[in-house]
């Protein structure tokens, strides 16, 4: 039997997502999630602490999403965790991403460079792309509430 290596995040994208193309057309778009957690210590003080993620999403849905997202938008991400490694100045760097499989984003985003906007809907875009590589609102039945964990 195989290892399960699966990552499930819920967070807020902290800069415009980058997308670029690989010299054989294949799209890859990078994005930069923070997810915050907060507990009361044993003083009783509140406590916060925020986990930056980096995620990379290829192909069509890359496309798509990059029309989509923007800073601050809250998204779901689905995926598999995978480390690299680099060198710079001698010293050998580890650096550990979430390859997506399925993004969900929720509009609460600053408004896109056409001036479209996201923002003042909660309901989510769809994972997959349709054909033409386009998204669709999901149907408005659910909230951020409903996301099963």
């Amino acid at each position: 039997m195989d290892g399960l290596n699966k990552a499930q995040i819920l967070g807020n994208l902290g800069a415009d997502p980058e997308l670029k193309m690989l010299p054989g057309g294949t799209a890859i778009l990078k994005m930069r999630v923070a997810t915050n957690e907060s507990w009361i210590d044993k003083d009783k003080n509140k406590q916060e602490r925020v986990e930056w993620h980096r995620v990379t999403v290829f192909g069509k849905r890359a496309e798509g999403l990059a029309k989509f997202v923007r800073k601050g938008m809250k998204v779901y991400v689905e995926g598999r965790l995978q480390t690299s490694t680099y060198e710079k100045e001698g010293q050998k760097h580890y650096g550990t991403e979430i390859i997506a499989d399925q993004v969900l984003a929720f509009g609460t985003g600053r408004p896109a460079a056409d001036g479209s906007s996201l923002a003042g809907s909660d309901a989510p875009f769809t994972p997959h792309a349709a054909s033409n590589g386009a998204f669709s609102r999901a149907p408005s039945a659910g909230t951020t509430a409903d996301i099963p964990f």
